[in-house]
């Protein structure tokens, strides 16, 4: 309990630490009102670091999973609507904590309508919001199908305004294990919360709501797969070394591909697509450091090697560089808007 304690003061210390190192920078221009996206990161954050304690063990898959939500490209892309659209996405994953911890295994039938409860709270506040003319987030506010490419490139989608729906470089190469994972657990309760995250935002809205804060949902399974994942690669042995591999893969993949669009952006020197050539250069490094990473990981574990500490000091310094660049770099491109 004690060392539980100090894990949870320790993540939201840095937390708290990186968030507002994030904004410091441009509180000169803010009102009383816009710090709340620093207090909402934090607590988004906080909340996903207790959630995905449910199911991950490990101090680093939590501390992650809490990283990834609170300060990845979805939370960060709120701040261009009002603080209180980021104040309900970070309540998100504190409103699932009741079907994560409460009910008792005689009662473990409940968690499907305490499941619902994030996607009424979501609803309540947006029809609160009308009946008193009070619009967070415009209601014709959804993803579309352009939307997805901030899934690989994040920094590019920032720069060109598009909707933030990405976990940045690194952590894609652990969700491949993550999702390995959910798939051989199944867990048909978490994939359909998943799975109802994903579509409502290509919706319609309805009930008032804008379409886009249903992402949030999906932000917080995504975030704690992740978390999972990290776990999963740290722990893991000879026989999930495929997975891992795959996970190398992918990201060197994603390597080429992004330096190959960068190479086209770079035909246009001196034009204005220069800037996106080199965000994706960036890009391309950092999936490189994720494949290289994933990559020695692989080689230790094909050799039955454990080293724990050494797993973790490459894939965590990675999945650390990677959210630390990249946050900056989305928090400058919103705020030069």
């Amino acid at each position: 309990m004690k060392k539980s304690l100090i894990q949870l003061l320790a993540a939201g210390v840095i937390y708290c630490i990186f968030s507002i190192y994030l904004y410091q920078p441009y509180f000169y221009r803010f009102s009383t009102s816009e710090y709340l996206p620093v207090m909402n990161c934090v607590l988004g954050a906080m909340g996903c670091f207790i959630l995905s304690r449910r199911w991950t063990t490990s101090f680093w898959g939590a501390f992650f999973s809490g990283a990834l939500y609170g300060f990845g490209p979805f939370m960060l892309s709120l701040g261009i609507w009002h603080g209180m659209a980021g104040l309900l996405a970070a309540a998100v994953p504190w409103l699932f904590l009741p079907a994560a911890y409460g009910p008792t295994e005689k009662l473990h039938w409940t968690r499907i309508p305490l499941s619902v409860l994030p996607f009424l709270a979501i609803i309540l506040f947006f029809q609160a919001g009308a009946n008193s003319g009070f619009y967070p987030v415009a209601t014709q506010a959804k993803l579309r199908t352009a939307d997805l490419a901030s899934v690989i490139v994040p920094l590019v989608s920032a720069k060109r305004q598009l909707n933030l729906v990405g976990f940045y470089h690194v952590p894609l190469a652990v969700m491949v294990m993550g999702f390995a994972m959910l798939i051989k657990a199944r867990r048909k309760a978490v994939m359909a919360v998943l799975v109802a995250g994903v579509i409502l935002p290509f919706c319609n809205s309805f009930l008032e709501v804008s379409p886009i804060m249903w992402w949030s949902i999906a932000a917080v399974c995504c975030s704690i797969i992740a978390g999972a994942g990290l776990q999963g690669i740290l722990c893991a042995g000879f026989a999930d070394r495929k997975w891992i591999l795959a996970s190398a893969i992918l990201s060197m993949s994603l390597t080429i591909i992004s330096l190959l669009l960068a190479t086209k952006y770079f035909d246009f020197f001196f034009s204005a697509a220069d800037g996106y050539a080199k965000l994706m250069v960036q890009s391309g490094k950092m999936y490189l450091l994720g494949g290289l990473a994933a990559g020695i990981i692989f080689f230790l574990t094909k050799t039955g090697s454990r080293m724990h500490w050494v797993r973790i000091v490459i894939l965590c310094s990675a999945l650390a560089v990677d959210i630390f660049l990249s946050a900056g770099i989305i928090i400058d491109q919103i705020f030069k808007l």
